[in-house]
């Protein structure tokens, strides 16, 4: 046995409480161990030393490298001590905090054991409710529709069916989303994201001026609260793209500092090198090298009470929950307060944080919910788009980053092909709509809520930020036949129990992808096949939907998804 593969630590995501009296433990061992038996010697920790419960492992998931057991444990006391027991080859070794052993003293347990050393139900990560059926659609409102034609549209500079660039305003509004619900419920929608709504000079509306009003270019306080009146009875949810990491330089308080320098009762809410902000030189921290949105101190507790009492208001408003924009950039502490304060009023609020990297420091139960799953969505950008990876190195990948975090995290992050900041799908599958057909419903599967940007089910093309912020086409004049159809079917596989749970079972199977959600009376299983080359599979349930699959082959670019009923 490799015994520097092993490793396990508790209070992670190799050992969590999904319940007072429930826990998923974990153990990694190197993927090419052979071992013949796995098992959790536990107890109460006052009592271990006498004696000990039972329970094996079952082998979870491999990413390549190492292989994952794991097992489900229910409790009658919320003091637990544990040490696992391995047997490879008829020999039993034991692994404890003092590592791995021979013997194992179990009369001085107390000393080395992994332990809870109590489940307090507080410090327990939930799933929100609402998010396990979630169907996400997430609106550059600017580019989406134009409902109300009265306003003052002097600021209009790009027709909608025009080429767009970075300082295009082409229109779009609150009333042009509330005029689509109906259409967005038909597609199976049931959850909108929406980028920034409040004052600001740009299109996108992340650079703000005043986080309370709503720029009079999307509408205005009441249309807003029409919109999610109307969200809410067509049985929607909306989370808003909430700011907090910068905002405009002509924000009021941002405008004090240049003006009254250090004298200001604002200075220190900002990062400033010298006496005065000098916006031509940029002397202040601010969001990439953008000198004109000046990056919020959130070291200050003073900026914290501000920025959290808008969360706050937002929430008030109606707003279902927060997208958090440059969360990684932002003070973890700044976080923990929004968090304690929304949950304690708002337990159902979902936070998101846009995190592109590593973020098991955000998902522990003290700041988010969940992440905007960039992990997932490389993935799916290299298996269905530009890399040529095997069937077997995609489910590695899936599984490593399906074991990075608790299944309550994975169950609350948003996953996605495309977005505001990245290159449309379909240009990243070089116009093959099978390919995007085929990554969508990789993402359905994956634990977490899928979200779809606006136009991809045209299907829109584009290149990054400003092509892939084109405007809505609705003449739907380039959509062919039948993608639409399949496009919802896709959707609608949300619709299944086995899909709104946490449990997930992905390999390389029959030379394809298997990615399998199971639940008490129901599993579904999804085979992708990208090898350039047919693959027979050997189906057993019923087919509820399939794309380029034909007598139990599967050709390339297809997918075929499979329910089976538990007896």
């Amino acid at each position: 046995m490799n015994k520097y593969a092993i490793f396990h630590k508790p209070e992670s995501n190799y050992a969590y409480a999904t319940a007072w009296n429930k826990l998923t433990i974990v153990l990694r061992v190197a993927a090419n161990d052979k071992l013949d038996k796995v098992e959790i010697l536990y107890n109460n920790k006052y009592s271990f030393t006498k004696t000990r419960s039972v329970i094996s492992m079952a082998r979870y998931v491999e990413d390549g490298i190492f292989a994952y057991y794991r097992a489900e444990i229910t409790l009658s006391d919320a003091r637990f001590a544990y040490i696992f027991k391995i047997t490879e080859k008829g020999k039993v070794l034991y692994y404890s905090e003092e590592g791995l052993t021979e013997e194992y003293k179990f009369n001085l347990a107390y000393y080395t054991f992994f332990q809870f050393a109590f489940i307090n139900s507080v410090d327990i990560m939930p799933v929100v409710e609402w998010t396990r059926n979630a169907v996400f659609y997430q609106i550059f409102i600017d580019r989406f529709a134009r409902g109300d034609f009265d306003k003052d549209d002097k600021y209009i500079n790009t027709p909608w069916d025009s080429e767009i660039n970075r300082y295009s305003f082409t229109g779009g509004d609150l009333d042009g989303i509330t005029g689509k619900l109906p259409y967005l419920k038909d597609m199976g929608i049931n959850a909108l994201y929406l980028t920034p709504i409040f004052l600001s000079e740009s299109n996108h509306k992340y650079s703000i001026k005043d986080y309370l009003t709503v720029d009079p270019q999307f509408g205005d306080g009441e249309k807003l609260k029409k919109l999610l009146s109307s969200a809410h009875d067509s049985g929607m949810k909306v989370i808003i793209d909430t700011v907090f990491n910068h905002c405009d330089c002509k924000h009021e308080f941002f405008k004090d500092v240049v003006e009254r320098g250090r004298e200001s009762k604002y200075y220190d809410w900002f990062l400033i090198d010298g006496d005065y902000p000098d916006t031509k030189l940029g002397n202040y921290a601010c969001f990439a090298e953008c000198k004109h949105m000046p990056k919020w101190n959130t070291s200050n507790s003073d900026v914290r009470r501000y920025l959290t009492d808008i969360a706050l208001e937002y929430l008030k408003t109606g707003f279902d929950g927060l997208r958090l924009d440059v969360a990684d950039e932002i003070s973890h502490e700044m976080w923990r307060q929004l968090r304690r304060e929304v949950k304690a009023t708002y337990p159902q609020a979902l936070i998101i944080g846009e995190i592109w990297h590593d973020n098991e420091h955000w998902l522990k139960g003290d700041q988010f919910d969940g992440v905007m799953n960039y992990k997932l969505q490389k993935i799916l950008v290299d298996y269905f788009g530009e890399v040529p990876l095997s069937a077997k190195d995609v489910a590695d990948r899936m599984n490593r980053a399906l074991i990075a975090n608790t299944e309550q995290a994975n169950a609350n992050s948003l996953n996605f092909l495309d977005n505001h900041d990245t290159p449309r799908f379909l240009r990243t599958a070089g116009g093959n709509e099978d390919k995007l057909l085929c990554a969508l419903c990789a993402m359905v599967m994956f634990p977490g809520m899928p979200c779809v940007f606006y136009g991809t089910e045209i299907p829109l093309d584009g290149d990054g930020d400003p092509d892939c912020r084109k405007p809505f086409d609705w003449t739907f004049k380039d959509r062919k036949a039948g993608f639409k159809e399949n496009f919802y079917s896709i959707l609608g596989l949300k619709k299944f129990t086995a899909l709104q749970g946490i449990g997930c079972h992905i390999c390389a199977k029959y030379g394809v992808l298997s990615i399998t959600r199971e639940a008490e009376k129901e599993n579904v299983t999804a085979y992708f096949n990208t090898s350039g080359k047919a693959k027979k599979i050997e189906v057993n349930g019923d087919v509820i939907f399939s794309l380029n699959y034909k007598n139990n082959r599967l050709l390339n670019d297809g997918t075929v998804v499979v329910k089976n009923i538990k007896n």
